[in-house]
């Protein structure tokens, strides 16, 4: 099974133009790829075939029902019908400052599975939480309450992975903290085992557990192979074609 390299672009860049050269300048150094697997969650507005010939794209969001009078929002359906291939769900910002929920973020996981698109459900604790000793009792509850109802053929066939956003390792928020490879690990084999619970080993080692905590070439390595994990969700570093271009190659070249 390949490694997974996700870049969430988030809301940037501020145009077209810019995010088609971003795009090029990523998609050259993608397609040499034989070890990874790399993927783009652009804004909804570059989500644009001609842009991403090529390439493997993702959205950063959807909504659980396929059409109807929901203002502002994008169907699963709607995605899977321009080339998209994945889409985030359950976002750690979207969780904070959307103030998403479990049951929200369980349908639009249903919905994705529905539309044949593979769902990356983000999940991860806060400081506080962590202060608490709280962090495998969050984790458990976000992973049964995200995964409510969805069967085990369901995950196998959508080829679910999960990220690991420690919230209080990420760039975005003012707590400057850490998450070293070593506590990755430690969560790694946590997430495991109450996947292993829920749908039985077989299942539960199909699943490809992702982290993202500001990660970048410099430590990418860590993550992927002292933290044992199956691939990594890149946000503010993605921004950075030739930083997310160095990822791509810390990876692809290494041992």
């Amino acid at each position: 099974m390949k490694s997974l390299i996700i870049a969430n672009w988030k809301c940037n860049p501020e145009s077209l133009e810019k995010a088609k050269l971003m795009f090029n300048s990523i998609q050259r150094a993608a397609k040499k790829s034989r070890k990874i697997e790399v993927v783009i969650c652009p804004p909804f507005l570059y989500l644009d075939k001609k842009t991403y010939s090529n390439f493997k794209i993702g959205a950063q969001n959807c909504f659980w029902e396929q059409a109807g009078a929901f203002t502002g929002e994008i169907s699963a359906k709607m995605l899977k019908n321009i080339g998209c291939k994945y889409v985030l769900i359950g976002h750690s910002e979207r969780r904070r400052i959307l103030n998403e929920n479990n049951s929200q973020i369980n349908k639009k996981l249903k919905s994705a599975i529905k539309a044949k698109i593979c769902p990356v459900l983000c999940i991860g604790e806060t400081l506080e939480q962590k202060k608490q000793g709280k962090m495998k009792q969050v984790l458990q509850t976000q992973l049964f309450l995200g995964l409510k109802g969805i069967s085990r053929k369901e995950i196998e066939k959508s080829k679910i992975s999960i990220a690991y956003e420690p919230v209080w390792a990420l760039s975005t928020t003012a707590n400057k903290k850490k998450c070293s490879p070593e506590e990755a690990h430690i969560m790694n084999l946590v997430l495991r085992k109450i996947l292993v619970q829920k749908y039985g080993k077989t299942v539960a080692h199909k699943i490809r557990i992702l982290y993202g905590g500001s990660v970048d070439s410099k430590n990418v390595r860590g993550f992927i192979y002292e933290a044992k994990m199956d691939g990594i969700l890149v946000g503010k570093a993605s921004l950075s074609p030739q930083e997310f271009i160095e990822i791509i190659k810390a990876l692809e070249f290494s041992k």
